[in-house]
């Protein structure tokens, strides 16, 4: 493990109450076990996992208070849904707290909860990282994904955007707009049919 890496994780684990820390080091690790699959830098994988929530500290009301102190322009959805926040946030802690550069890294710390289009090679290692760590809760079709993460990542992510959009839909929570473009976007580009 690299000096940034022992630095980063010995910052935020204080903060971070033991389950979530727990989730981080599954993360991590998991990122890493990806990059090596899909010949990506692990080391980067391991940053990126480790920093993927590092600003979910906050209650969802300060979540916005800290993205105005910090200059983040908080958008109308993200107001509906406070608690997405720590994504962009943990993005601006990446660079600014921790130094962090690398635009990759950056990116995928920012969009490892919604996601995007077109996300990078890392984007989507840490997009479906964070919903298939060996400490997260068992939920429907996670060994599924979890096998098929490791053969078609992006068929993996399809399968992810499904398993949360039924979920959210099933438990009547809100869902963002950018999680339905997107699935509908991976439906078109991954779905069954594609080759």
């Amino acid at each position: 493990m690299d000096a940034t890496l022992r630095k980063i994780l010995k910052d935020i684990r204080p903060q971070m109450k033991c389950e979530r820390y727990e989730h981080t080091y599954g993360v991590m690790y998991i990122a890493s076990a990806l990059a090596m699959r899909y010949e990506y830098d692990p080391k980067k994988a391991m940053l990126a996992g480790a920093l993927h929530d590092c600003a979910k500290i906050y209650t969802c009301k300060d979540y916005v208070k800290e993205c105005e102190r910090c200059g983040i322009s908080v958008k109308e959805n993200e107001l509906k849904l406070p608690h997405l926040l720590h994504a962009p946030l943990g993005a601006y802690y990446a660079k600014v707290k921790y130094g962090i550069e690398d635009v990759d890294i950056i990116n995928a710390v920012r969009y490892h909860t919604l996601g995007r289009f077109d996300m990078g090679l890392l984007e989507k290692i840490v997009y479906v990282a964070d919903y298939i760590e060996p400490s997260r809760k068992e939920i429907e079709n996670l060994a599924e994904i979890r096998a098929l993460v490791f053969t078609d990542l992006d068929r993996a992510i399809l399968f992810k955007l499904e398993n949360v959009v039924n979920y959210l839909k099933k438990n009547d929570y809100p869902i963002d707009n950018n999680t339905i473009e997107l699935l509908e976007y991976y439906r078109e580009n991954f779905g069954s049919n594609k080759g």
